[in-house]
């Protein structure tokens, strides 16, 4: 949804502020974590209740995370709270690694393969890929039977599939052109 990415936007850029000139490494488990929260139905509708006040909610969400919350993390909160602003949680999340990757010359890269591959072998393949996308890569490693053989690999918006499934559709689109 654009809608909330573009509401996102500058929650998740001033938590980057802040982060930089902190401890980076714990805003970003902090803000995984509330994305995590946040994005928990049960969560999303215990905010919506109107009978739950602000100070209530944000104290509920600063207790539902396991890092510990600095005086401006609970100010964040509080803020978000106070704008109705709880279920941006989840895209917040995703912005704030964005920007970090970003920051740091990197990228999360989702790997699905065919069957499941060892520890060596996702090291060997993210080491040819970050030659080719020309960062240093974040992998995540999923399986799906579907693919037949082969991997595909998904780094920001550059898709790169060498499955057997995808050259199976490019031999019928052709064949059917």
């Amino acid at each position: 949804m654009a809608e909330l990415a573009t509401v996102a936007r500058p929650y998740a850029e001033a938590l980057f502020r802040v982060a930089k000139q902190g401890n980076m490494a714990a805003w970003s488990e902090l803000v995984s974590e509330l994305a995590q929260v946040g994005a928990n139905p049960d969560v999303q509708a215990f905010a919506a209740n109107p009978n739950v006040t602000d100070t209530v909610m944000a104290a509920t969400l600063a207790s539902l995370v396991k890092s510990p919350v600095t005086p401006e993390a609970t100010n964040f909160i509080q803020m978000l709270v106070e704008n109705g602003r709880v279920s941006l949680l989840p895209e917040i999340g995703e912005q704030f690694q964005v920007l970090k990757n970003a920051d740091a010359g990197a990228a999360d890269a989702e790997i699905t393969s065919a069957f499941e591959i060892s520890d060596a072998q996702v090291t060997q393949l993210v080491a040819l890929l970050e030659k080719k996308f020309g960062r240093k890569l974040n992998p995540t490693v999923n399986v799906d039977p579907a693919l037949i053989g082969g991997v595909r690999v998904v780094v920001g918006d550059e898709v790169l599939d060498t499955s057997v499934r995808a050259k199976l559709q490019q031999m019928h689109v052709a064949l059917a052109a």
